[in-house]
């Protein structure tokens, strides 16, 4: 089969013009970025059609470092229920330049399920991440400018909060020392830098409803605490408009094609192991303003992407969806099995038993938000033909559907069975209400907890004492029946395991999730807890992708 990179070449595309017709999109709300992409207008949003069209969520199983395809899934549902005469969107969250260069090689779905200009939307595609860079390292220079020009006033601050970041995995600036060398180089300070796809105003931009929420966000965004004891804001510090005049553009979602040119809209970027893991609420619903099903997905598993969905984007954002599709592969069910990854593609039907266990636990997990699901088989090559009937039997005695996905290989035609599944589920068995993990009016503790115990399955949660420190903070800022107290939680947690440790596979019990920091974010209004080890800014792997990225004769070759 051919790459994936040289399929997206050969593949021809429709004048984003032609895409926007096809969608409904008046012409006035368009915002050409060249011949095949698009900024749209979120004022076009439609509250009463959003509300009236199906919103289908797409999660998986604890991810491996064998890869589950979520991406492919989502772009081959779209594909396949327009082929059975649905109108289908699919709204993505957009790749980061750190995984692209580090592990991935891109994010842009795979085989005949891809979104196009794949190369594009796997570097700079309109500048987004760019632009929250360079406003978040704005603020950062311009809060470190009034430190400096207000140094004879004495000290302004007990604590500083707002790094920098960067949309490179580099772990060598988790850690910095700023303002060196004294006189007019600043005032010294250590520091760090968060990956860009973990910045606060990710999540603002992913969570605004338009350019006026942008703006308060902003300027409601914590930077620290003054030497008095004062919350310090954006606002505080008076630059909240030349730092949303940076995103005046960034704001508006934008939209591509699919490899059968299908509308796609791309939006926002958010990690779910550090963030809250999902596109943007303005991109989701402009899909549902002009098609009757919407597909999206969140980051990684469904303990991490599909919790921070539920619990934070359709809270917020008022969505309800009408189904889940969680995505297993024989591959990674064998792993959770105990498989060695060296031997993951070979037959191991007792590995594949064991495996389950971790598919199970995620599905008594999207029971317990009230949501029908499907599960989606991403089928690979090398796929034992048993071990995928034994995956349809064990569905079928749990009562889930269940329907192998073939995008990858076939596009459209390959995901029919899956979207006809989808369909009659929906038609025959909508998904109830929306449940959540947590009240927001609940004590933070018991937020975090809720998750920990009831979602990822921990016996106990516990706290390091600076983490119990700045739960003090919180409650003497802001007190304990607050904005700000009731918040949703984002934990940030590995996505390969329940626990906190990457390397433990299946579905534990008994374990501890040990709460390392908290951060207060008051413009994207949650509150992020780091378990564990997790890191904020990823590093890159022994042989990163970017040794294989070439550009021959004119044509980047590597990406994936």
């Amino acid at each position: 089969m051919k790459t994936d990179i040289e399929i997206a070449r050969e593949t021809p595309l429709a004048p984003i013009g032609q895409i926007a017709e096809k969608l409904g999109v008046p012409e006035t709300g368009v915002d050409n970025y060249g011949r095949n992409i698009a900024k749209i207008d979120e004022s076009l949003i439609d509250e009463e059609r959003v509300q009236q069209h199906h919103l289908i969520l797409v999660t998986s199983i604890s991810p491996t470092k064998a890869g589950v395809g979520k991406t492919t899934v989502s772009i081959g549902l779209a594909l396949g229920l327009n082929k059975i005469g649905c109108r289908a969107t699919v709204a993505l969250r957009e790749p980061s330049l750190g995984p692209c260069f580090g592990i991935k090689g891109g994010a842009a779905g795979g085989g005949y399920a891809q979104v196009l200009p794949m190369e594009k939307i796997n570097l700079h595609f309109t500048g987004d991440f760019h632009a929250i860079t360079s406003a978040h390292n704005t603020l950062s220079a311009l809060l470190d400018n009034h430190l400096y020009q207000h140094r004879n006033e004495g000290p302004l601050f007990k604590e500083i909060y707002w790094k920098r970041v960067l949309d490179v995995n580099d772990r060598s600036l988790r850690h910095v020392n700023i303002g060196v060398g004294g006189g007019t180089n600043g005032i010294e300070r250590s520091t760090g830098f968060d990956i860009t796809s973990a910045s606060e105003l990710m999540a603002i931009l992913c969570l605004a409803t338009d350019i006026e929420d942008l703006q308060r966000r902003i300027g409601n965004i914590l930077l620290g605490i003054t030497i008095d004891d004062r919350p310090f804001t954006v606002n505080d510090l008076g630059v909240t408009g030349a730092i949303t005049a940076l995103l005046i553009d960034a704001i508006h979602p934008n939209l591509v094609q699919t490899t059968e040119q299908t509308p796609a809209f791309i939006h926002g970027g958010p990690f779910a192991n550090i963030a809250h893991g999902c596109s943007s609420v303005l991109a989701t619903k402009l899909a549902l303003t002009y098609s009757d099903y919407t597909i999206t997905e969140a980051g990684f598993g469904a303990d991490l992407g599909a919790e921070k969905f539920f619990d934070i984007k359709c809270r917020k954002a008022g969505l309800q969806p009408a189904l889940t599709v969680l995505v297993v592969t024989t591959q990674g069910l064998k792993m959770h099995g105990g498989v060695p990854l060296d031997q993951i593609k070979e037959p191991s039907h007792q590995g594949l038993l064991e495996g389950f266990r971790n598919m199970d636990k995620h599905i008594r997990n999207l029971k317990k938000f009230g949501q029908s699901i499907v599960v989606a088989i991403n089928r690979f090559a090398t796929d034992d033909e048993l071990e995928l009937d034994l995956i349809i039997q064990h569905c079928r005695q749990l009562g889930v559907p269940c329907a192998i996905n073939n995008a990858f290989s076939e596009g459209g035609e390959g995901a029919r069975q899956l979207a006809e599944t989808v369909v009659d589920t929906i038609a025959h068995k909508p998904s109830a209400t929306l449940r959540y993990a947590y009240r927001l009016q609940d004590p933070i503790t018991t937020k975090i907890e809720q998750v920990c115990t009831n979602i990822y399955g921990a016996a106990t949660v516990t706290y390091s004492e600076h983490a119990w420190q700045q739960l003090t903070d919180i409650s003497r800022l802001f007190g304990n029946d607050s904005d700000v107290s009731h918040y949703p939680v984002c934990i940030a947690k590995t996505q390969f395991s329940f626990t906190t440790d990457p390397n433990l596979y299946g579905c534990p019990d008994g374990f501890d999730i040990f709460i390392r920091e908290i951060i207060v974010n008051t413009g994207s209004e949650m509150i992020v807890a780091v378990a564990g080890k997790m890191m904020r800014m990823p590093g890159l792997p022994k042989s990163p992708q970017a040794e294989r990225i070439q550009v021959v004769d004119g044509k980047i070759t590597g990406l994936s």
